[in-house]
């Protein structure tokens, strides 16, 4: 094992958006910016649209096996932006207001919609987000629409950060874009923040963080082989006078825990008020023949839909039930998409099985008609359930095989309000999908890995009460000055919305907050980039802010 030790102004841990954007912000600011990704750094023409097991999508993905409850997360330079979907609502204005599980309002009293939206709009500048058209919808977003207006509802299309110009509607976004029409970081902010000097190590993984006797931060991370991630070919350590907290909410919260021995006590909610962003998902397997009676839906050759693969992910959903005027619990969305074979077809249920309902003969005969499955996904309000117990030896989670799967130390046991509100959804999606009897629908099971979530958050979170938040109002970890944390992890609770577009909001809030901490320590960087194309638009939005909090 070698080793080895430098210095940089700000070390940055991960790559996604709490990463990407912080580190571009910071070295465009004059700061330098050194960012630690435990995962490889796929270029544009690696990523291989095939989903076998050994290729390119297993190397940029991280599934982790916890107990009752399963994260799917990314695993490469970019993040989660690389395997992300691109769907990037804002999140409703009731969300900054609920209370949750601890009784009183969770998110810190500086933030709600309207102090949100100006950061909104700096990620909308930067990211070119695009509301989409009904033209832009894919086959299963279009089914999706014309089974909503036949049960009585409403859909929307998405917006999105696609360029639609670029999308040939491959369905392998979630494998990543190797067409460049999906915006992930790999195209904006980690490109500039290069530009300006920062410096992206992957295959790094931070394992812990301690203190120099000048009161800076080591941080000590393991170099992993390129192919065997259970294998670490090296090890250092950087100095650095602050620290971001980009792991992602299932790794953040796990390197802290094992940095406690080093750093003193961590705050309570470290590891706590896990959220899996309320996610639940169901398959409907559509009758072809009642499809076009019922929806009047005819794509050629006498077919109505048999397209669960054509087109892209998420681009409908319905926001029926978004409504702040109703009680907590029983808000929620319902989102066409598309979830590619592997856990999508091992999880999903026999309708009306007379046997095991996700294995067996009755489901080798659903899978026949895969190109006629519809996957809803939906978002809820959960109950922050989700704890994280000790750390294992190293990583965020007991590898088990060479790439992408291990087992981690998140426990979730779901409450009452979290399972009534995943059964009212259900129900709804039942509802609208076998009216007439268009098609036959089951939730996922949650037998073999539990829940599970794409998007989990809040195992850090932030607020203005230090017994149940990790962190301040400014990103700042509570007693540990210098060390921010900018990922899902900061985010207080489940957003009824995907999750992607706020986390950047968030991100690009608590960077000015960061620059003053450094600052502090001596860093000679300031606050006031643009967006990474050079746009000044959205800088022009936060300007009174930043005025009004004296900064």
């Amino acid at each position: 094992m070698s080793s080895t030790a430098e210095r940089t102004d700000v070390l940055v841990i991960g790559s996604g958006f709490g990463g990407a954007i912080t580190a571009y912000h910071l070295a465009a600011g004059g700061a330098k910016v050194t960012i630690l990704e435990r995962g490889p750094w796929l270029r544009t023409e690696e990523f291989e649209h095939d989903y076998k097991l050994g290729s390119s999508y297993t190397r940029a993905f991280d599934f982790t096996v916890g107990d009752g409850m399963s994260i799917l997360g990314g695993n490469c330079v970019g993040g989660g932006s690389v395997v992300y979907f691109a769907a990037m609502p804002r999140a409703p204005r009731f969300v900054f207001e609920r209370h949750g599980s601890i009784g009183r309002r969770m998110w810190p009293g500086a933030i709600n919609r309207d102090t949100l939206d100006p950061w909104y709009d700096r990620v909308a500048e930067s990211l070119n987000i695009t509301k989409q058209e009904w033209s832009d919808a894919s086959y299963a977003g279009g089914l999706w629409a014309a089974a909503c207006d036949h049960a009585g509802r409403t859909a929307n299309p998405l917006p999105a950060a696609i360029d639609n110009s670029k999308c040939v509607n491959c369905n392998f976004m979630m494998a990543g874009c190797r067409f460049e029409a999906k915006q992930s970081l790999t195209l904006n902010y980690l490109p500039a923040a290069l530009a300006h000097g920062a410096r992206i190590r992957p295959l790094h993984e931070v394992q812990r963080i301690s203190r120099t006797a000048d009161g800076d931060y080591l941080v000590h991370y393991n170099v992993v082989d390129n192919d065997d991630y259970r294998v670490h070919i090296g090890s250092g350590t950087i100095e650095a006078k602050v620290v971001v907290m980009a792991a992602g909410a299932g790794a953040t919260p796990v390197i802290l825990q094992r940095s406690e021995d080093d750093l003193g006590t961590m705050p309570h909610a470290v590891g706590r008020y896990f959220s899996g962003n309320g996610e639940r998902l169901n398959t409907a397997i559509i009758n072809e023949d009642k499809a076009a009676e019922l929806l009047g839906l005819d794509r050629g050759d006498g077919l109505a839909y048999a397209a669960n693969a054509i087109g892209k992910g998420p681009t409908v959903a319905s926001w029926d039930r978004l409504d702040g005027s109703l009680p907590e619990y029983s808000r929620y969305s319902l989102e066409q998409l598309y979830f590619p074979p592997g856990l999508g077809t091992i999880l999903a249920q026999v309708p009306d099985a007379s046997g095991p309902t996700w294995f067996g003969p009755e489901k080798k005969e659903i899978l026949k008609r895969w190109t006629s499955w519809l996957t809803i996904f939906t978002m809820i309000e959960d109950d922050n359930e989700g704890v994280f117990g000790p750390p294992p030896a190293t990583g965020n989670a007991h590898r088990i095989s060479q790439q992408m799967l291990g087992r981690g130390n998140l426990s979730y046991d779901p409450t009452p309000n979290t399972w009534g509100a995943w059964m009212q959804s259900d129900a709804e999606v039942k509802e609208i999908l076998e009216k007439d009897g268009l098609a036959k629908v089951m939730p996922w099971t949650n037998d073999l890995i539990g829940a599970y979530t794409v998007h989990p958050l809040a195992s850090c979170r932030m607020g203005d009460d230090p017994h149940t938040s990790a962190l301040d109002d400014r990103n700042e970890l509570r007693g540990h000055p210098g060390i921010f944390v900018t990922d899902g992890s900061a985010v207080p609770g489940a957003l009824t919305v995907n999750p992607a577009m706020t986390i950047a909001a968030v991100a690009e809030r608590a960077v000015p907050n960061i620059v003053r901490a450094a600052q502090d320590k001596g860093v000679r960087v300031s606050y006031g980039a643009p967006a990474p194309d050079g746009s000044r638009a959205g800088r022009k939005n936060v300007l009174p802010l930043l005025q009004l909090a004296g900064r």
